[in-house]
């Protein structure tokens, strides 16, 4: 997340993963009623705010940003572990877990509030056919430039919340994060700034340079391409995967979402076109359609698509505790 004078509060953010996700944008619109995907005593809400989302593996909403202001961006932490299920508790999906605060909350701070109101349940996900339990944490931030990151360690949720934190990536947990970023030469320490792909390393470099952008930039458009600079700088390159840890993994795509204007930018990796989408040329009121746009499908698209937008069926959101089955076709991404 970066905040300058004189410009937006603009999140950039990289999917890495080992393989493609058949990732799509979708526009949500409010009053839709959702359940949560558990077996048992699921959380149950109907949607306050319209969006615009990137799903993954056409069961769940990995990234997104609502009509407030509000983003929300899913990232893969390997000590995440959910714990036993405690049916008293209201059950989300974690196919949902994104979804859900974009539909019901415009700022961190009520989101925050909510965060252990419910309980979050796994998918079981597929690397290299040994399946794991979606261990994921989220970032959210919203137009104040209020931010927060939500682990689940041991069955418990574990907040960091504050303005402070504008850099997020994957392993080691948050606290380890923070305590492992002041070695570094200009953030506290005296050590070089690392170059691998590492997630630790990626976490020094991203708030390295975040603090060497413009305090002030010349223009809008320098801005947004300086948040992308950052993220670019943080991506691993094409093929570059461990195959044995997909936080470890090539990055798919890189967005951006302005939460004072309420654009959201959007672009693959292995094309070189950028599209976005203001959420203003949308139709995001109580009775719309759902409506979808697959870049993978239109590579000559960019710039502004929110046109290019066609109606679609609603996500399948995959219930907890099963197994995501999708498989690629030849043109997904």
């Amino acid at each position: 997340m970066w905040t300058a004078k004189g410009q937006p509060v603009l999140v950039g953010r990289n999917m890495d993963w080992t393989a493609k996700m058949g990732t799509k944008l979708y526009v949500m619109p409010k009053g839709i009623k959702r359940q949560g995907m558990t077996e048992a005593n699921p959380l149950k809400w109907t949607s306050k705010y319209g969006s615009i989302v990137a799903s993954v593996w056409d069961c769940a909403t990995a990234d997104g940003m609502n009509e407030a202001g509000l983003s929300v961006n899913l990232l893969y932490l390997a000590e995440s572990k959910y714990g036993d299920r405690d049916t008293a508790r209201p059950g989300l999906s974690v196919s949902l877990w994104t979804q859900y605060y974009l539909d019901n909350f415009a700022t961190v701070a009520d989101a925050v509030k909510a965060s252990k109101s419910f309980q979050v349940q796994p998918l079981m996900i597929k690397h290299h056919a040994v399946k794991v339990a979606s261990p994921v944490h989220l970032s959210l931030a919203d137009a104040s430039g209020d931010s927060a990151i939500i682990e689940i360690l041991d069955g418990e949720v574990v907040i960091h919340h504050g303005k402070q934190y504008t850099v997020m990536t994957n392993s080691p947990p948050y606290d380890e994060q923070l305590v492992l970023l002041k070695q570094y030469e200009g953030l506290g320490g005296k050590k070089p700034l690392p170059g691998t792909s590492e997630a630790a390393d990626r976490f020094v470099r991203g708030a390295y340079y975040l603090t060497k952008l413009p305090a002030q930039p010349d223009s809008y458009q320098q801005a947004v391409a300086g948040v992308l600079s950052v993220m670019r700088n943080q991506a691993t390159p094409i093929g570059a995967n461990d195959p044995e840890r997909p936080n470890i993994a090539a990055t798919l795509w890189h967005t951006v979402s302005d939460l004072t204007n309420k654009r959201y930018y959007f672009e693959f990796t292995d094309m070189p076109n950028v599209v976005w989408i203001d959420l203003d040329k949308l139709n995001l009121r109580k009775g719309a359609p759902i409506q979808m746009f697959d870049l993978a499908s239109h590579l000559e698209a960019s710039g502004e698509v929110s046109g290019k937008f066609k109606r679609a069926k609603p996500i399948k959101w995959q219930e907890a505790g099963t197994t995501v089955a999708w498989k690629p076709t030849p043109k997904s991404r």
